[in-house]
């Protein structure tokens, strides 16, 4: 026979359960809001690298990304936003690697003609 005082503990369980289980989702993804905020400042820092001059297709998939991912969470579709807001992260940090990369490359460059006219130089006055 069941009683209402054999049902209480198993009650309790199922909630501490429950509980637990909701903690955990909650500790496993970032709130969108999160992620959106670490979204826009990947993108503002790739800008400032110099990403629009040096790597326009990323920044323009970046930037593209992280305005769709603004109208999803504004349309309460957070899985989506949180995708894109991801996305457009990625893209940015692409985006600054390939300029920073690319304004390497400017000062080697920079670097081995000032040695070659240097050198050139130098031969000029040995003769």
């Amino acid at each position: 026979m069941t009683t209402l005082s054999n049902l209480r503990p198993h009650r309790g369980i199922a909630l501490v359960l429950g509980s637990a289980l909701v903690l955990a989702a909650c500790a496993s993804t970032p709130p969108p809001n999160e992620r959106m905020a670490v979204a826009t400042a990947a993108v503002a820092h790739a800008a400032a690298a110099g990403g629009p001059e040096f790597a326009p297709v990323e920044m323009r998939m970046a930037r593209d990304k992280l305005q769709r991912a603004t109208v999803a969470m504004t349309g309460k579709d957070h899985a989506t936003a949180d995708s894109l807001a991801e996305q457009a992260q990625l893209d940015a940090q692409l985006a600054e690697a390939k300029a920073e990369s690319a304004k390497a490359r400017k000062a080697a460059d920079a670097v081995s003609e000032g040695s070659r006219v240097l050198r050139e130089e130098l031969d000029r006055k040995a003769k």
